[in-house]
Parts: structure tokens; sequence; C-alpha cells
């Protein structure tokens, strides 16, 4: 029985875990979107950061609309399918890439009509994103679960990796001789619609199990959910994980530009290691929360590690096309051994948390604080790489956050995770804000708002998370 289901699920796996990549490498693509558009339509950063703010702010919008029908009718996923929901999100997010590819072809095109088609790619990763998780998670025993889930996200996190790069050197070196302006963008849009339509085909016509819940939402508190503090202080830590995370990677390359002296493809480059560092993580976590003994994972961690770190090295010498000397020279040259130390950092803060996700959350904002009150109180590569390596630190949060704030919610635990998705909307609001500090003093100070963010995860991780509703005990079954 247990093969026959291994393969009865290993397709759907394949098929969803290649959506987790697909809509990683896409979101992160809009960090190499801010300073390509910012040139074109030349942009102070605040406004080249409404890029982000138009992609997360349908993040909220849909979600609100999600919550506020599912609480007043039933839950629409229940009504349509999971599958046809991911669908409903990959078509949408295909018409998007479209509408880049054609506003791109025209000899004037409009900062507004961009801005709507992430708009309109936003409200389909919305879909996808309340839709595909607990999907995912029903494809096999509810016992590794969390295992499949953990390696979903770092497949998405692979494709945050890959973006910069492969982005980067299509849209600043090849599409951007071919013309430049706003047609460097079309093809790689094309591209990118053209994957999402097939990947939508693959997923409407292939043959997902659907899950088995019964709709009982009708007879539910309709607030019921926001009774429960440990959620609504989670709702504000997925605000500020989302935000910091977004608003680093969005002003990297600005800050790179401006405190280093670097080009935006050589900062793109290195852009890499930040969203990188998170997919090692993320890697190292789904393995250091797993059951293997102790030994066993040390071992698995290690190699993970390795393995992923080759795999950005490989990335980066294919795209830059250097030979061995070349690559000799830039990890000595851009100092890409400090990338290193602060690996075996994130590993020992692994084994201190004990795979505890409140403690391992709570270590891990520490260390994120840490390193950015380094950089900005630094200079040169140390302040450069203290900024990427949080990457590293950033990778087990948001799983973490949710799986804290949604412990012990019961029937209302549909509900929570629609308010969870929709403070993404910090993705929105923190990088402008962010931007906005940096037009008005420096780049380099404005990463100051993200440390506050970091507080809070602090504060959540080792008291927050532990605040649960103590009355009316029957709310949680």
């Amino acid at each position: 029985m247990e093969n026959e289901n291994k393969k009865t699920y290993l397709f759907p796996l394949i098929t969803l875990t290649t959506l987790f990549f697909m809509w990683g490498f896409i979101t992160c693509l809009n960090d190499i979107l801010i300073p390509y558009l910012k040139g074109v339509f030349l942009l102070e950063q605040s406004q080249a950061t409404l890029v982000q703010l138009a992609f997360f702010l349908a993040y909220f919008v849909v979600s609100l609309i999600y919550f506020i029908v599912s609480a007043t009718y039933g839950d629409p996923i229940l009504k349509i399918g999971y599958k046809n929901t991911i669908a409903l999100g990959l078509f949408l997010s295909a018409v998007a890439c479209f509408l880049f590819f054609i506003e791109a072809s025209d000899e004037h095109p409009v900062f507004a009509v961009f801005l709507s088609a992430l708009f309109l790619l936003g409200a389909g990763f919305t879909f996808l994103q309340i839709a595909a998780n607990p999907l995912v998670a029903s494809l096999g025993s509810s016992d590794t679960a969390s295992s499949r889930l953990n390696l979903s996200q770092a497949f998405n996190s692979l494709g945050t990796t890959l973006a910069p790069v492969i982005g980067g050197t299509l849209i600043f070196e090849y599409f951007l001789q071919d013309g430049g302006g706003a047609s460097s963008v079309r093809i790689p849009y094309l591209v990118l619609a053209s994957l999402l339509l097939i990947l939508f085909g693959v997923i409407f016509f292939a043959d997902i199990p659907s899950i088995n819940i019964q709709d009982d939402s009708r007879e539910l508190d309709k607030l019921g959910a926001l009774k429960y503090p440990h959620l609504v202080f989670g709702m504000i830590g997925i605000f500020c994980y989302v935000g910091a995370e977004v608003a680093i990677g969005s002003n990297l390359v600005d800050y790179m530009n401006k405190c280093h002296g670097l080009e935006n493809l050589q900062a793109s480059r290195l852009l890499t290691f930040y969203w990188g560092g998170a997919m090692i993580g993320r890697f190292m976590g789904s393995i250091s929360m797993s059951k293997m003994k102790a030994q066993m994972k040390v071992v698995w961690m290690l190699l993970m590690a390795v393995a992923s770190l080759l795999l950005i090295f490989f990335v980066l010498v294919k795209a830059a096309k250097m030979d061995l000397n070349s690559f000799l020279d830039f990890f000595v040259t851009e100092k890409v051994y400090m990338f290193l130390i602060f690996l075996l950092l994130n590993f020992v803060v692994f084994l201190l948390a004990k795979s505890v996700p409140s403690k391992t959350l709570g270590l891990f904002s520490l260390v994120n604080i840490l390193l950015i009150l380094v950089m900005l109180t630094t200079t040169g590569n140390i302040s450069l790489w203290s900024i990427l390596a949080v990457g590293l630190f950033n990778s087990i949060m948001f799983p973490n956050i949710v799986t804290l704030a949604i412990d012990g919610l019961g029937k209302y635990t549909s509900q929570g995770s629609s308010l969870l998705v929709m403070m993404i909307l910090g993705g929105a609001l923190v990088p402008f804000a962010q931007g906005l500090i940096a037009d008005l003093t420096d780049p380099k100070v404005a990463f100051a708002l993200p440390m506050v963010c970091y507080g809070y995860l602090l504060w959540y991780g080792f008291v927050g998370c532990g605040i649960k509703r103590s009355t009316d005990a029957s709310l949680d079954k």
C-alpha cells in the first residue's frame, strides 16, 4: 500500500514542487525589475519600490476579499477545489506576464500599466499561496506533511536563488543590448508566461487527489480566529518577516550601487547569495526539524549546505562565463569566503535551537539584528557580506511563524491561515518605506527599518507565540 501511495502522489508532488519553484523565481525577479524600471522611467528609489507595493498589495486585497467571502458564504476553495484554484492562479499569473510583454513592446511604455500587471501577478500568486501549501501537505501521510512542505519551500528558495543571476544576466546583459529600454524585459516575460501556461495545462488536466474537508464554515464565529492572541501576534510577525525580507532584497542592488560602487549586473550576481542563503537555510532547516537521529542530522545538514553552496557557485560561473582562474579571482576579490563564515554560524545556531521552532525563530531574529548592526557600523566587505548573510537566517522564519500562529486553532485553522496570507502585505509597505527613507537619508541608514521588524520577531519567537487563549477552551476543538 505504501509503494502504491508513493506512485499515486509522485507526479502531483513533482508538479506542485515545480510550481513552488516558478513562483519563487518570478517573485524574486521583481528585485531585478526595480533597478531596471528605475532607469527606464527615471524614478526615485521610493518610486521604484512601487513595484513591490503593487505586487504585494494584491496579496492583501485578494486575501481580504477571500476572508470576507469565506466567513459570509463558506470557503470558496472547498466549493471549486484546490486544484482548480491553483489552475486559476497560474492562468492569472500567465496573463500578467503577457501584459509585460505587450506593454514593453510599446515605444512609449506606461509605468502604471507595469504596476497593474504586477498587481494581477500578485493576485494569481495569492491563490497559489492559499491553495498549494495545504494541497502539498495532503499528498501523503500526515506524519510527513511538514517534510513535504519544507522540501517544496526549499525549491521555492531555489527559484529565488536563480532569478537574480538568470534574470539579471538576461535583462542587463543580453536583452539590454537589443535596443535597450522597456523592450529588455519582453523576451524574459514572454518565456515566463509560456511556462506558466504550460504548468496551468499540466495542473488542470493532471489527476491530483482532492482534499476531503467538510465545509462547516457557516457554523463558525466569523471572527473566531482573531480571538487567539498568538495568531494575531503571528499576523504581525508575517507582516514584519515578509516586509523585512523583501525590503532588504529590493534595496540591496541600490545599496550596492551607491555604497559599494557596483554595477547592476555585478550587484545582481551578489544578490544571489542573499536569496541563496535562504535556500541553504531551508534545506538545512527541513533536516533539522525532521525525526532523524541527532548525529545523522549533523551529517546531512553539512552535506546539504555544501551541495547548495556548490549549486550557487555553479550558477554564478555559468551566468558569468567564468573559467577556473576567473572564479578563483572572483572568490578572493569579492571576499566570497566571508559567506562561508556566516554559513558556519548558521549551522551553529541551528544546533543551539535544538529543533524547537519558537527558539529557532527567536535566535535567528537576534542574529539578523546583530548582522544589520554590523552592516550599519562598518564599511567595505564586512558591511556588504553582513547584510547578504541575513538571507541565511531568514530561511525558516515563514514556516515557523505560520506553524506557531495556527497552533491550537482547531476548526479556525483555515480562517487563521487566510489571515496570515493577508499579512504578506508587509512585502508591499516595508520596502516602500525603506525606499522613502533611502531617498531622504541614504541607502545604508534605511536598513535600520528591517532591523526593527526582526526585533518584533525576536519577541514573538520567545514570548508572543506562547500567549494563547486561556478561556472558552471549547473553541479550540
